[in-house]
């Protein structure tokens, strides 16, 4: 069966002459480039201090439980894909279903959070890839690390969604085996009370951790952006086999596979040191707790997993951004250049170089203009908000396409009705109690990101002219 391009549906311009490559990757691909984007390396890194000290080591049970509304959103961009199978996704979803303007606003904090969210990874290339060959370094060697990786992946991204894929699996199974490897050692020695060891007690496996002293709020608070990123299996929709069905299983397999790594990795290594010693290195807890196991030599093994996460995030969000960004260029709602494929490699050639470009300016400004490193870092720090924002967004628009379904049957009203409203109200409370916790540099930075989206979209409406703007709400009849 063959669908038609997103240009011909906005109606602005001639079809192109090239298209993204179909049927190019398979599901299990599609399922790594998807967890690749949530970077389980870095995000366990980040938060296993964090959710030991606030779940009083009940860190599994909690992923568990965030991973039930984080089903129940990929479940919705699987059914939404099943709709329409393009590589704006919800951009598209969201402004068929519900609003146009919402719809762009949409596509816009996708993009926003992706390469905030880039940057944030890229800024720590250099200092991992180093550690991972017992070099010190300063500033300038991570930017020119961090430059020739971004630069690398961007190659790769241009090539060929084929290659991309090829690439991804490769560093996810170095970087997984790692991980459960570390893990596995971990776990065997907090069982075997080895010396130095925090004991297991069945406190582990509570939601309210040992004693009941953790706090189950702020565990679901720490744990919730770890998942951000998953969604990245339904951008590449366009290239996978079966379009309209495969990128949907691969967001729920991505999920699923996320889950059990998080867990494996969290319970195995929370307890390979003493808590006092995890939240003082809690920065650089997965090579801590790696040296703790098996000295410097496997402490250099992790960080090289660390860095491998951090340049199979980056190469994602190239991929990830330049679709997004073609998919919104296709309705001329960006520049119409942008949704140009090249005939050689079958990618968008030129949203990906912006992308790339972007991740890399950025990158430097960050590193070396410590005027406005507090600002920018602000901005970074958003990233998993947007994702929140965009994920409710997409929950309502299932609502919204499949509202004539909620009211005629048991399982479409759990499933496209209560389920996708339960999930985005727990994540709005997620968000609100973010924002009522975060600093006052990042509620304005989120808010600047919010303007300037409703400046682009006030654009791409009276300049660029979108006939986007004019479709009508649709519904499944």
């Amino acid at each position: 069966m063959t669908y038609p391009a997103a240009p011909a549906l906005a109606g602005n311009a001639p079809g192109p002459t090239a298209r993204l490559e179909p049927d190019a990757i398979g599901v299990a691909q599609d399922t790594v480039i998807g967890m690749a984007s949530s970077a389980p390396g870095v995000s366990v890194g980040l938060t296993l201090a964090a959710l030991a000290a606030v779940t009083a080591y009940g860190g599994g049970p909690v992923i568990v439980l965030t991973a039930i509304p984080m089903l129940i959103i990929a479940n919705a961009y699987r059914r939404l894909n099943m709709w329409t199978a393009n590589c704006g996704a919800s951009f598209e979803w969201v402004g068929r279903s519900i609003s146009p303007y919402l719809g762009f606003l949409t596509g816009w904090l996708m993009i926003a959070a992706y390469i905030t969210g880039a940057v944030s990874g890229v800024e720590v290339i250099g200092p991992n890839v180093l550690a991972a060959v017992g070099v010190a370094g300063g500033s300038w060697d991570d930017i020119i690390i961090a430059t020739l990786i971004t630069v690398a992946m961007l190659l790769i991204a241009v090539a060929g969604i084929r290659l991309t894929a090829r690439t991804q699996v490769t560093m996810a199974v170095a970087e997984y085996a790692i991980l459960a490897g570390f893990a596995i050692a971990g776990l065997v020695l907090v069982l075997r009370h080895a010396p130095g060891t925090f004991h297991f007690s069945a406190g582990w496996l509570s939601p309210y951790g040992i004693a009941g002293h953790g706090s189950l709020a702020a565990g679901l608070l720490t744990a919730v952006y770890i998942y951000s990123g998953w969604d990245g299996t339904l951008y590449v929709n366009e290239e996978v086999k079966h379009r309209r069905l495969n990128p949907g299983r691969a967001a729920i397999l991505a999920v699923v596979f996320l889950t059990l790594i998080y867990v494996l990795v969290i319970t195995g290594l929370q307890g390979v040191v003493k808590p006092a010693l995890l939240q003082r290195h809690g920065t650089d807890a997965l090579v801590y707790t790696a040296q703790a196991i098996g000295g410097t030599g496997w402490a250099r093994v992790m960080a090289f997993a660390l860095a491998l996460s951090v340049i199979a995030a980056t190469g994602t969000s190239i991929v990830l951004t330049a679709r997004i960004i073609y998919g919104m260029a296709s309705y001329r709602s960006l520049p119409g250049r942008l949704a140009n494929i090249s005939s050689r490699f079958s990618t968008p050639v030129n949203a990906s170089v912006l992308t790339g470009v972007l991740v890399i300016v950025l990158t430097w400004v960050y590193l070396l203009a410590t005027s406005v490193q507090g600002a920018f870092t602000a901005v970074v720090n958003v990233s998993g908000l947007l994702f929140g924002v965009f994920y409710i967004l997409t929950a309502l628009a299932t609502m919204a396409y499949y509202r004539r379904r909620i009211f005629g049957g048991v399982m479409d009203a759990l499933t496209l009705g209560l389920l996708p409203l339960g999930a985005a109200l727990f994540l709005g409370w997620v968000l609100v109690k973010s924002l009522q916790s975060a600093p006052a540099s990042q509620n304005w930075s989120l808010l600047g990101v919010l303007v300037l989206g409703v400046l682009l979209m006030l654009v791409a409406r009276f300049g660029l002219r979108s006939r986007f703007f004019g479709i009508p709400r649709e519904s499944e009849s």
